[in-house]
């Protein structure tokens, strides 16, 4: 197996992962109280506009040919940075 196609599965990994996260950071929302829940649903968008962008990198990693993909695994990473990012801090302020 090349260097792609195990970036490629390492990145499923993770967005599969970060599903099952995703839904527990609703449920602590959901627990939060009404101001938080306010500013922690604007974060909650931003989440799930994130891990669109990451689905849409995937796929573009895909279909991209051998020279190529490497480029667009920094972004790649960019965007799964940014993710980790916004779910902590979402984690953080639900706990309060």
């Amino acid at each position: 197996m090349d260097n792609k196609e195990l970036y490629r599965q390492k990145m499923q990994a993770r967005l599969d992962e970060l599903a099952a996260e995703f839904d527990k950071l609703k449920a602590k929302v959901a627990g939060a109280n009404a101001d938080a829940q306010l500013e922690l649903n604007k974060q909650m968008e931003a989440l799930q506009s994130q891990i669109e962008e990451a689905k849409k990198k995937l796929t573009e990693l895909s279909e991209a040919r051998d020279d190529v993909w490497e480029s667009i695994q920094g972004s790649t990473e960019a965007i799964w940075n940014s993710i980790r990012s916004i779910a902590g801090d979402i984690a953080s302020k639900a706990k309060k």
